[in-house]
């Protein structure tokens, strides 16, 4: 649950955050008995609980697919994340991937923790695989095929100019997009949507994480993890790790802003594919990291944090999001009301601000010519006002809970 100074400011997101945890131990009955599958949901859980439980939204047969097409890319990036593996084995490994998934016995020791453990065992997945029907197969094995021998290719080369960085967001995320779309398809759900538009999916999210995460990826060991298109950072500093040292603060905060702009060219593809979805379970699994994500992009925008640290939506406003998420008109609420908190945030003076400025218009533009937003609830930015009455109530709620789990835990010791 959020921390209690969290709750205490934002006493309405205790209700989200209760429900929250409530799917959360649901999810974990939901782990089917058969010893692969149950390998497959747990590690699910352990390696992406937000996505495990937007998954539980879709419908079986579905929702084995995307789990297993989660997990065969997740595997495939901890292989190419692991900057420990010589290039020399990791590129015939990352070009092979796609056959490795039919094999039930390969597997490849790498990563850490719950990923590590993924691949040790990454016979259970296979063996989960070779179970879905052939169409679903089919999908899977295409993307993963793709997607490897793109990675291949830029662990051999740097992210140089924008189109590197959009090829290289497009192997590792933009691809999983149009697999995606592809498994919707096949499941009968869903028409096959546009690849540039199945593209844009993928490529917002990625931009935003590969933002987001510039800290630890920069502070990789052995080696640095550089994602950043060297085009957009060398206006700014001579090397990329120049932008985490604090004499370089302001080209950092404009280097950073001329990436949350880049990344924001993909909101209005991401509406329009949004907006063509007929089925509720794929509509709320696809809209609720796409609204997570343009959350995060107005928290990193002007944001000197994404280089001291970790910047993120807090867990009270991420359980509201997955709780409210149900219609169009939530998705464009969202995505209208987190460009006004970072149209708020532009500094005229920055270098970037026109062009910054134009999309987040024409974001709100398209969300506005909708019709929609008078038809949902303003609950992404809303006045703090002071709650004197409801923060006793829920105060004497927590505690109540803490006390009553206290006492339990006494009662099992």
């Amino acid at each position: 649950m959020g921390s209690l100074g969290a709750i205490v400011r934002h006493p309405d997101d205790v209700y989200p955050l209760l429900k929250l945890k409530m799917a959360a131990r649901h999810a974990e009955k939901q782990i089917p008995e058969e010893p692969h599958w149950a390998f497959c949901y747990t590690m699910l859980l352990k390696v992406s609980r937000s996505f495990a439980l937007v998954i539980q939204q879709l419908d079986p047969q579905l929702r084995n697919a995307v789990c297993i097409f989660y997990l065969v890319l997740r595997a495939l990036d901890t292989v190419e994340d692991d900057t420990g593996i010589a290039t020399d084995v990791k590129v015939p490994i990352l070009i092979a991937f796609h056959r490795h998934i039919y094999d039930r016995v390969w597997h490849f020791s790498c990563g850490t923790k719950e990923y590590k453990v993924l691949m040790d065992q990454f016979h259970h997945v296979s063996t989960a695989f070779l179970e879905l029907e052939k169409n679903y197969q089919a999908a899977i094995e295409n993307i993963t095929k793709r997607m490897g021998a793109g990675m291949a290719k830029f662990i051999c080369n740097e992210v140089e100019t924008v189109d590197d960085y959009d090829e290289y967001c497009h192997y590792v995320a933009g691809l999983v997009g149009l697999g995606l779309s592809k498994l919707f398809h096949a499941s009968g759900k869903e028409d096959l949507a546009p690849d540039h538009l199945s593209n844009s999916m993928g490529l917002f999210l990625q931009k935003t994480n590969i933002i987001r995460d510039y800290l630890e990826d920069i502070n990789e060991i052995p080696k640095s993890r550089m994602f950043w298109p060297r085009q957009i950072w060398s206006k700014y500093v001579n090397k990329l790790e120049d932008l985490k040292y604090e004499e370089n603060s302001v080209k950092a905060v404009q280097c950073l802003n001329d990436m949350v702009t880049n990344a924001l060219l993909h909101a209005e593809d991401c509406l329009k594919y949004m907006s063509a979805l007929r089925d509720m379970s794929i509509f709320r699994f696809c809209a609720i990291p796409q609204i997570m994500a343009i959350g995060t992009l107005a928290l990193c925008y002007n944001n000197i944090e994404v280089f001291r640290g970790v910047v993120k939506m807090r867990r009270g406003l991420t359980a509201k999001v997955i709780d409210r998420t149900k219609t169009m008109a939530d998705v464009y609420g969202a995505f209208f009301d987190f460009s006004c908190m970072l149209k708020s945030k532009v500094d005229k003076n920055d270098p970037n601000a026109t062009k910054t400025l134009s999309r987040l218009e024409a974001i709100q533009k398209t969300c506005r010519e909708s019709g929609l937003l008078t038809k949902r609830k303003p609950y992404i930015l809303r006045n703090e006002s002071t709650y004197s009455s409801t923060m006793v109530l829920i105060l004497v709620i927590i505690l109540s809970i803490i006390f009553a789990y206290l006492s339990a835990k006494r009662q099992d010791n």
